[in-house]
């Protein structure tokens, strides 16, 4: 009998198929280089893509807007729900929490049918910026903004979170983070969605279980702790010696190197040009010329390359938006990701279940309670 690959943390594992994405030679979604999506396709197109299989069409893309457009409200007690969860509960706690009751509300939620399970996760898609913007806003004493339907899913976002009508250069800034965010192949918070609906549990469940994952600081939140590295080191003036001593004291800066992408990540190139742009706008060029300073070094002198979370950090902050947000937008993106993966294991199931290598001690005889 072959003995088993332990392999910790099952890196380098092959643990199924998928035909959504693949980070080989670069990150692809169903074919498509992620760097032409992000230049040259919305978010709703990208949505269309992972969930149905192909780009859209005008028609269907039409349609599509309508569906999402039609589903991007909460009922009621959800809204009062979100008033009542108290305000010390992390954000991501409550998108949790708010990703699970949105089932309670969906007619379809028990049906794990490929067609329920694509409409399901379009509406999910839909209404999971509607549940951040609205905790968001009344946490500040203010009421949900409903959605303009002249705006696009970005737009929206920005709509309903400040209720100013957003530039062209904002709504394009987030509408290309949104698509870069969307799938990443089977990341932690994936595979969890995976594991949830190789049980055939429902779409709902493995949704909410995949932003448990995604909560946890190794996967999630690293463009927090860039922000937070970002005030630390306060001007471009103080870049060189800040980081220098972060190097000399073997600090790790987050926001650098990845455990896939050795050579660098695509995407965050993809997102640096558009932070010049936000910090001209926004009059932030101190800072993208203290982060220019900051990542210089650290790849001649580390040779890690920026990971997406480098330049999303600040990229979220030219737009005004609240670190708390940070990882609550990567839920919103991601959503279609999941639900994408969600259907895919669905419609050709096999229940995920590996071994554990046993540490523990050998075999040993029962001892009564007397002779303890």
């Amino acid at each position: 009998m072959t003995e088993p690959i332990y392999s910790p943390g099952l890196e380098g594992v092959v643990a199924g198929e998928t035909a959504i994405s693949t980070i080989t030679g670069g990150l692809e979604y169903r074919g498509y280089s992620v760097d032409e999506l992000a230049r040259h396709a919305s978010f709703e197109e990208v949505a269309f893509l992972l969930l149905h299989g192909e780009l859209p069409t005008g028609e269907q893309l039409a349609a599509l807007s309508k569906r999402l457009h039609e589903a991007a409200h909460l009922a009621g007690p959800l809204v009062e729900l979100l008033r009542e969860i108290p305000a010390s509960a992390p954000l991501m706690d409550v998108m949790r929490t708010g990703a699970s009751a949105l089932a309670h509300w969906d007619e379809e939620a028990g049906d794990n049918s490929h067609e329920a399970n694509v409409r399901k996760a379009e509406r999910r898609v839909a209404q999971l910026p509607v549940l951040l913007a609205a905790r968001h806003r009344l946490m500040q004493g203010k009421e949900p903004v409903p959605i303009d339907e002249r705006l696009s899913l970005a737009g929206n976002l920005l709509w309903m979170l400040f209720r100013e009508e957003p530039s062209e250069r904002m709504v394009r800034a987030m509408d290309v983070s949104l698509v870069l965010y969307a799938e990443h192949e089977y990341n932690a918070s994936t595979f969890t969605a995976r594991v949830v609906a190789s049980t055939l549990s429902d779409l709902d469940s493995a949704i909410t279980a995949a932003i448990g994952a995604l909560k946890g600081p190794l996967h999630g939140g690293a463009n927090e702790q860039v922000m937070h590295v970002l005030k630390e080191v306060g001007s471009a003036a103080k870049a060189e010696a800040w980081v220098r001593g972060a190097l000399a004291r073997k600090q790790r800066i987050m926001g650098f190197g990845h455990r896939v992408y050795k050579t660098g990540d695509p995407r965050a190139t993809l997102l640096k040009d558009l932070c010049g742009e936000l910090a001209e706008e926004t009059g932030n060029q101190d800072m993208e010329k203290m982060a220019d300073t900051i990542e210089t070094i650290v790849v001649q002198e580390k040779k890690l390359p920026p990971n997406l979370d480098w330049p999303s950090a600040r990229l979220y902050y030219y737009m005004g938006l609240p670190v708390e947000l940070y990882t609550p937008l990567f839920v919103v993106s991601r959503v279609t990701g999941w639900g994408a993966h969600v259907i895919e294991q669905l419609d050709h199931n096999r229940l995920i279940r590996p071994r554990a290598n046993y540490i523990g001690v050998p075999p040993r005889a029962w001892t009564p309670l007397d002779k303890r």
